[in-house]
């Protein structure tokens, strides 16, 4: 592969259509906040004053797990409520179809969130929405009773993913639920307003309840309660979004992805994806936990090695797909790295062994199931994190990819590496355009042009 005008200008780091069919999940009922997150205290202040303010909708709505043909909307409910959102081809919303939280039915009542799921979109097109919800007192089986409805009145866009869309990516991780790293990355994302955003992993430090994983997906940041309105996000896991109680139906907050993007064997899978954005082809990967199923913390609850191998057939097949095949750029986003320079120094944790470090610095599980099927798939760039520290591993005789490991979460001057980092990515010019922001000021930390042409 052919890597063109590579430059690494390296400072010393700033710290570090329209259908009726619908899909929704049940919510559990809110426990006290666990853990002393200063995120999580300010996050659940913010809900509580939406919850008292009388209004139904508590939230501005967050766009989840874009693709060609579906949407996720999600948005915070003070009180049992059953959420629907409008949805037209025209700003003045002429036409609009209101498509509702749940399946076919009966539709979702719940206190905490409305999930709705709106499919029979097309691909490459932009659509006009806004959300709403009917108030529902349910005191029984028998005796429920719809006490009227509330529409948001703010009417917000979205434009699907697909062949035809010739936008831009933004990948974004480790954010946990810092405030002060939120701000950073949340900031850069709304000046360069990409079509679509990843957001890759360690968004939580740990879901014990569901209030904390509302605080940290729905009410993000108090300076931006619209950050993804009109820019819609995927989300990939982080060995930290498996830790806590609620991790384990992390769902019920931000969705899984569309099980029609999948074949049954593979329905599990609710966090992959392969998406079309022009001619660029983004992989989704879960790398799930940087220890071993065996860890003695772990209880043995944990079952990661037949998760890694299900989606290891799952890969294989994708990567035989039209979608993948006819694009001229593969792009494979992931949390934990697929590669360390030192991968065979046994003092480099590795997520295969006895850990002697705070966690494994890379997966070697991932890379030994995956990588040869990546290199037969002519992946171009794999994005990944968990390191917080910004690093590129460029190619090299034997790996024609390029690695770029996101930053971390300490937006602190002093930290020299810590910096949070937002990767961008698109098309210019027949080539795949790539820049990494990490600093306080405007300065690109990082640019490259990848040229490679396919026929």
């Amino acid at each position: 592969m052919a890597i063109d005008d590579v430059t690494m200008n390296r400072r010393s780091f700033l710290s570090g259509g329209l259908a009726a069919a619908t899909g929704g999940i049940v919510g559990l009922p809110s426990m006290a906040i666990a853990g002393d997150s200063t995120a999580a205290a300010n996050g659940d202040a913010e809900a509580s004053a939406l919850g008292t303010s009388g209004r139904l909708i508590a939230s501005a709505p967050v766009l989840q797990n874009a693709a060609e043909t579906t949407m996720g909307v999600a948005f915070a409910v003070s009180a049992d409520a059953s959420g629907w959102v409008e949805i037209s081809r025209s700003p003045d919303m002429r036409g609009a179809r209101r498509v509702f939280s749940g399946g076919l039915g009966m539709m979702e009542v719940n206190d905490k969130i409305a999930q709705i799921l709106v499919r029979g979109l097309r691909p490459a097109t932009r659509y006009w929405y806004r959300v709403g919800a009917d108030r529902i007192d349910y005191q029984g089986g028998y005796r429920m009773k719809n006490l009227g409805s509330e529409t948001d009145p703010k009417v917000h866009s979205f434009t699907t993913l697909g062949a035809e869309l010739n936008g831009s990516f933004c990948i974004i991780n480790d954010t946990h639920e810092r405030r002060d790293a939120l701000k950073f990355t949340l900031s850069k994302l709304a000046e360069l307003n990409p079509s679509v955003v990843i957001w890759n992993g360690d968004v939580i430090n740990k879901a014990e309840d569901m209030q904390r994983a509302m605080n940290a997906f729905i009410h993000t940041h108090e300076d931006f309660p619209e950050y993804a309105a009109d820019t819609p996000f995927m989300f990939l896991n982080g060995n930290h979004d498996f830790r806590g109680r609620f991790a384990r139906h992390l769902e019920r907050v931000w969705m899984f992805r569309d099980h029609a993007e999948r074949s049954g064997r593979f329905s599990e899978l609710g966090r992959n994806f392969v998406q079309r954005l022009g001619d660029i082809a983004l992989i989704g990967l879960d790398t799930g936990e940087d220890k071993p199923d065996d860890y003695p913390a772990f209880a043995g609850i944990f079952q990661m090695e037949r998760y890694r191998d299900l989606q290891t057939e799952w890969l294989a097949e994708e990567i035989e797909r039209p979608a993948v095949k006819t694009a001229k750029f593969k792009v494979v986003i992931c949390h934990l790295p697929l590669f360390h320079a030192r991968a065979d120094d046994p003092d480099i944790p590795a997520g295969d062994g006895p850990i002697r470090g705070r966690c494994a610095a890379w997966s070697r599980p991932c890379a030994k199931r995956w990588l040869p099927i990546l290199e037969k798939a002519g992946v171009d760039l794999v994005v990944v994190g968990h390191r917080h520290s910004f690093h590129v591993d460029e190619t090299t005789t034997g790996r024609t990819w390029m690695q770029i490991v996101g930053g971390g979460c300490d937006p602190d001057p002093k930290n020299s590496k810590g910096f949070p980092s937002v990767v961008e990515g698109r098309v210019v010019d027949g080539r795949l355009a790539v820049n990494v922001y990490s600093s306080t000021t405007d300065r690109i930390e990082f640019s490259c042009m990848i040229g490679k042409t396919r026929e």
